[in-house]
C-alpha cells in the first residue's frame, strides 16, 4: 500500500470507531439529564480523561505549535499555561460546589441568583464561545487532512463536522466521555512517539536545544510598557479566568460521581494537560530552527510528522491529531446545545417535556455546528479563533458567575449593572483603543461596578439564595477542593 493509502485507511478505521462508540453510548441515554450530564455517574478515570481531551484539542495540536513556531514560548501563554491554570482553579474553588448543586449548566446559577435577563445574557455569551471553539477545531481538522492527505481545506472542515455531529447526537455526554477516553490514549501515544522520533532524527536534545533562538523559552515580556503587560495579563486570564464559567468544564464536574471525583479529576487533568501540552510547544520551537521555511504555521505538526514518521506510525499519528480535534469539538457543540435547551428553550416553551428537551438538545448539536462551520470556513484560523471565542465570557460573564457562588450579597441590580458596564467598556476599548485588551478591561470595569452597586441596592433588591436542582438551599461550607486525593470519603 502507498503511504497515502495507509493514512486514509487509518483515518477511516478511526472515524468508524468513533461512530460505533457513539451508537453504543446511546443505549445509556434515555433522558435529557442522561444526555447532558451522563446520569452523574462518571468515575474518576473517565472524568480525568475527558477533561484533558476536551481541553487538549486542535488548539495545542495545531494552533499552539504554530504560535510557538512564530513567537516561541511567549506566544503560547494563553494555552497551555492559562489553560492549566483554570483547571487548578476549578478544582480548588468550584468543582465541589458545582457538583453539589446538581445542575445541568452554569447558567442556572445566574437564573437562580439574578433572574432571567442575566441568565439569558450569560447563555448567549456561552453559546457564542462554544461556537467559536468549534469553528477553530473544525479549521484545525481541515488543515490536518489537507497537509496529510491532500484533501482541500473546505472539504476536510465539512467532513470533520459531519463525523462529530453523528456520534455526539447519538450518545451525548456519555458518548463524548467514552470517545474522549479512547482519544486521550491515542493523543498521548501519538505525541510522545513524534517527539521522541523528531529529537532522535535531529541529533538528540543537546543538539536541538543548542539551536534555539535566544529568547525562545522566555515567558516574560521583553517590553515593560503598560500596554504590553496588560496584554500579557490578558493572555493568562483569557483561559485561566474566563473559562471558570466554561460549560465544557463545568459539565464534567456536574457529571462526576461525587464531589471528590470532581475535585481530583481537575487536579489530575491539570498535570496531564501541562505535560502533554508542552510537547506541541517544544515541537513548534524545534521546527522554527530546523524547518524555517514553513509558510503556514498551522501545518507545523503535520509537516514534522510527514518528515519523520513511517507511514504506519503516521496513520496512528493522524488518528492522534484527529482525536485531539474531535475531543474538543464534540464537547463544545454539546455545551452550546445544553445551554440552549436548559436556559433558553423555557423562554420559548416553558412546559417542554423531557422527551422534547432531549430532542432539542440533540438537534441543537448540528444547528450550532453548522453556524460554527460557516465561521470556520470564513476565518480559516485556529489559535486566534479559539482565544477570541472567550471575548465576551471574560468581559461580561465570569465576574457575576464567581460572585454568584462566593458572595452571598451579590444581587440582580449589581450584576446587571456589571454586565452593562462590562459590555460597553469592551466595545469602546475594542473600537477606540484596539491595542489594549478590551475584554480584560471590560472585566475590570464590571468588577468595580459590581462592588459599588451591590451594597447600594441591598434594601430594594435583596440577594437570592443559591439552590440545588430540587430547589433546596445549598450548604456553602466546605467548598474548597481540599478533600483527600487518594482516600475515598
Amino acid at each position: 500500500m502507498s503511504s497515502q493509502a495507509i493514512i486514509f485507511s487509518g483515518v477511516a478505521v478511526y472515524m468508524v470507531l468513533m461512530i460505533v462508540i457513539g451508537a453504543l453510548a446511546a443505549r445509556k441515554t434515555q433522558t435529557a439529564d442522561d444526555f447532558m450530564v451522563s446520569g452523574r455517574r462518571m468515575p474518576f478515570w473517565i472524568c480525568t480523561a475527558t477533561l484533558v481531551a476536551t481541553w487538549f484539542g486542535g488548539g495545542p495540536m495545531v494552533g499552539v505549535a504554530g504560535q510557538a513556531y512564530n513567537e516561541g514560548m511567549l506566544g503560547v501563554i494563553a494555552d497551555p499555561f492559562g489553560s492549566t491554570l483554570v483547571l487548578v482553579i476549578m478544582g480548588l474553588f468550584f468543582a465541589r460546589i458545582m457538583r453539589r448543586l446538581k445542575l445541568r449548566t452554569f447558567v442556572e446559577v445566574f437564573n437562580q441568583r439574578y433572574g432571567t435577563t442575566a441568565a439569558s445574557v450569560a447563555a448567549v455569551a456561552s453559546i457564542m464561545s462554544s461556537v467559536g471553539w468549534t469553528a477553530g477545531m473544525l479549521v484545525a481538522f481541515g488543515y490536518v487532512l489537507q497537509v496529510l492527505t491532500g484533501i482541500p481545506l473546505e472539504i476536510g472542515i465539512v467532513a470533520g463536522a459531519v463525523i462529530v455531529f453523528i456520534y455526539t447526537m447519538a450518545g451525548g455526554m456519555w458518548a463524548v466521555a467514552i470517545t474522549d477516553f479512547v482519544q486521550m490514549g491515542i493523543i498521548a501515544i501519538g505525541l510522545v512517539v513524534l517527539f521522541v522520533v523528531v529529537i532522535s532524527d535531529l541529533g538528540g536534545w543537546a543538539a536541538v536545544s543548542a539551536r534555539f533562538p535566544e529568547n525562545a523559552l522566555r515567558i516574560l515580556p521583553l517590553d515593560n510598557s503598560p500596554v504590553t503587560w496588560l496584554n500579557y495579563l490578558r493572555m493568562w486570564l483569557i483561559f485561566g479566568l474566563a473559562d471558570i464559567s466554561s460549560q465544557s468544564l463545568i459539565q464534567r464536574a456536574m457529571s462526576s460521581r461525587s464531589e471528590q471525583v470532581a475535585q481530583n479529576a481537575f487536579y489530575a487533568s491539570a498535570v496531564g494537560y501541562l505535560t502533554l501540552g508542552m510537547i506541541p510547544v517544544m515541537l513548534g520551537i524545534i521546527a522554527a530552527t530546523s524547518y524555517p521555511g514553513i509558510a503556514e504555521p498551522n501545518h507545523v505538526i503535520a509537516t514534522l510528522a510527514l518528515e519523520h514518521l513511517h507511514p504506519v506510525a503516521m496513520a496512528v499519528f493522524v488518528g492522534a491529531l484527529l482525536a485531539a480535534i474531535m475531543s474538543t469539538t464534540d464537547s463544545a457543540m454539546l455545551s452550546a446545545a445544553s445551554v440552549f435547551t436548559v436556559n433558553l428553550l423555557p423562554l420559548i416553551k416553558p412546559d417542554a417535556s423531557d422527551r422534547t428537551r432531549l430532542w432539542v438538545t440533540r438537534l441543537g448539536i448540528p444547528v450550532f455546528g453548522v453556524v460554527a462551520l460557516v465561521v470556520g470556513l470564513k476565518a480559516k484560523t485556529v489559535y486566534q479563533l479559539v482565544v477570541d471565542s472567550n471575548f465576551a465570557m471574560l468581559a461580561i460573564v465570569v465576574v457575576p458567575f464567581v460572585a454568584g457562588l462566593w458572595w452571598e450579597k451579590a444581587n440582580r441590580a449589581g450584576v446587571l449593572a456589571s454586565m452593562v458596564v462590562g459590555f460597553v467598556t469592551l466595545n469602546l476599548i475594542y473600537f477606540l483603543l484596539p491595542e489594549m485588551p478590551a475584554d480584560l478591561l471590560g472585566m475590570l470595569a464590571g468588577l468595580v461596578t459590581l462592588l459599588v452597586v451591590t451594597p447600594l441596592t441591598q434594601k430594594f433588591d435583596p440577594p437570592r439564595p443559591l439552590q440545588d436542582c430540587d430547589g433546596q438551599p445549598v450548604a456553602m461550607r466546605d467548598r474548597l477542593g481540599v478533600l483527600p486525593l487518594f482516600r475515598r470519603v
